[in-house]
């Protein structure tokens, strides 16, 4: 069996990982440079061109749906990921002003899954494919038959199958994203001292 330090999980998973990493930190950094400037008050604001990236971006969404017929999937795939990375930044330094509202949070946390599971989509799942066929040709080639094939490859085998369950998460978590982060703007909207 191939050892797990050279297998998808270190190659692919680690540096996604990593990268949402980045992003929660991003958002940290940012976040603490407002305080820090005595700016605070943008990130209060920050939501609003956050969550309008976000909607934009679910321009792919309806492409690939067919509910529109304007632009190409390629394209509106790489704007969609743009924008929705974008706007989750500005969405995770704006909720890093305030710690005392639940449905807030409750929406962030919803952000991130959804963040995380179109990750996975995007990067890993074509690329594991790939990778798959490729080592079982390359396995073959070398005169292994099935079964040594399949030990060899069972970490990676067992990665893509946990990677597949992405679509199961990402739609749903889009939807639950969706209503708790109306409710909160909504919310704000009421109680929210405008005068």
């Amino acid at each position: 069996m191939s050892a797990v330090p050279n297998s998808l999980l270190r190659r692919d998973v680690l540096p996604l990982l990593l990268g949402f990493a980045a992003l929660v930190a991003a958002s940290l950094m940012a976040d603490a440079l407002l305080h820090r400037l005595d700016l605070v008050w943008v990130g209060r604001y920050l939501g609003i061109p956050g969550v309008l990236l976000i909607i934009g971006s679910f321009g792919y969404s309806l492409r690939k749906r067919k509910l529109i017929a304007v632009g190409k999937p390629g394209p509106l795939l790489r704007l969609h990921e743009r924008m929705a990375w974008a706007g989750a930044w500005l969405v995770l330094v704006h909720a890093g002003v305030h710690f005392n509202a639940l449905l807030a949070w409750l929406a962030v946390g919803a952000m991130l899954v959804n963040v995380a599971s179109g990750l996975t989509g995007k990067f890993l799942l074509g690329r594991f494919r790939r990778h798959l066929d490729e080592t079982r040709l390359q396995l073959r080639a070398q005169g292994l038959d099935e079964t040594a094939i399949e030990e060899r490859m069972a970490w990676d085998s067992l990665t893509v199958d946990a990677v597949r369950q992405w679509k199961v998460i990402h739609v749903p978590i889009a939807l639950a994203f969706a209503v708790l982060g109306t409710s909160h703007i909504v919310s704000v909207f009421l109680f929210w001292s405008w005068w």
